[in-house]
């Protein structure tokens, strides 16, 4: 059972079967996150204080920003692979938030405050929100680790993330901060980006690097990734209480297919998470809404939802 809700998840968004919905919604939506123009390309764009450059990743384009420098730093390791760093599979993260922004993921679930609406502060991420505290992991922790293994080079001031307002307790805040708190995740991030540093000699060249191998970067992406997201999963079960049940759900069931697609070492460059994310539902998901009878989903839409449901349920079942 498992295998086989598997096997419908993954057909289901493959490239080859994603490909026209995927360029209908480049097309609408752009093939980059929203707002990525905006977003700074270079780590001496933030505020610097005190001899730190100051992050608040709890502004949708500063945490965009982060992306962007990773993106950047790491476009050279895979020139061979797509241009205008088209195949870097680091793309997977911020066009993951980027869909979470553009569907109300990341505003405040509660509606006790006005962050990340359009009457309110838009660009403010909420950390009231379960999809924005399970992105932190996704974006600071990979950011902090690629600072650490040296894909920025040695930096003149030191990197400080801003605490939010509410449950402060549940995120680190630098370098050693991070370390100190959760070591396996922030070592396999660092492994990841101290494998591309080290095909350096090679990268340079306009043939693929015979030391640069897809596969095992792949490998130690997933490795990482999977790595915040089960750090992070039980970490926020309460943030759970603030979304509809058929939400909270979804939102489990989605962390707990990225196990099995991890598995498949799904290149996660700009093109692949494009088609992938097509299918992903386009708005938060309401009380009333029981896939796969959610009537202003596509069937793709709805057959995925369901897909991911029966996928984490025997998933549960079989232990």
């Amino acid at each position: 059972l498992v295998i086989h809700a598997l096997l419908i998840v993954i057909v289901t968004l493959s490239p080859a079967t994603a490909t026209a919905q995927s360029e209908k919604d480049a097309t609408e939506e752009g093939v980059y996150p929203p707002l990525w123009d905006l977003a700074f390309g270079n780590l001496l764009d933030f505020p610097v204080k005190d001899n730190k450059i100051v992050i608040n990743a709890w502004n949708y384009q500063e945490r965009m920003g982060v992306y962007k420098n990773l993106l950047n730093a790491s476009a050279r390791y895979f020139a061979a692979f797509g241009s205008q760093n088209s195949g870097n599979i680091l793309w997977g993260l911020p066009l993951q938030h980027g869909w979470q922004f553009r569907t109300g993921r990341l505003a405040d679930p509660s509606r006790g405050t006005s962050c990340g609406y359009k009457d309110g502060d838009l660009l403010c991420i909420s950390e009231r929100s379960w999809w924005s505290c399970m992105n932190y992991y996704l974006s600071v922790i990979p950011f902090l680790g690629a600072v650490e293994a040296g894909l920025f080079g040695q930096l003149q001031y030191e990197i400080e993330i801003l605490p939010p307002e509410e449950g402060r307790a549940d995120f680190c805040y630098s370098v050693a901060d991070c370390w100190s708190r959760i070591p396996k995740v922030m070592d396999e991030w660092k492994d990841f980006f101290e494998y591309m540093l080290s095909t350096e000699h090679k990268a340079m060249s306009p043939a693929p690097s015979s030391s640069f191998k897809m596969d095992e970067a792949l490998g130690l992406l997933w490795r990482a990734h999977t790595s915040s997201i089960a750090y992070a999963l039980p970490k926020f079960q309460d943030r759970l209480k603030y979304l509809s049940d058929p939400e909270g759900i979804f939102g489990e069931d989605w962390a707990n297919a990225v196990d099995f697609i991890a598995a498949t070492y799904f290149s996660t460059d700009l093109q692949n998470t494009n088609h992938l994310q097509a299918f992903l539902p386009q708005r938060m998901l309401s009380e009333r809404d029981v896939a796969p009878y959610i009537s202003d989903f596509s069937p793709q839409q709805n057959r995925v939802l369901f897909s991911l449901e029966v996928l984490h349920k025997a998933n549960q079942l079989t232990g």
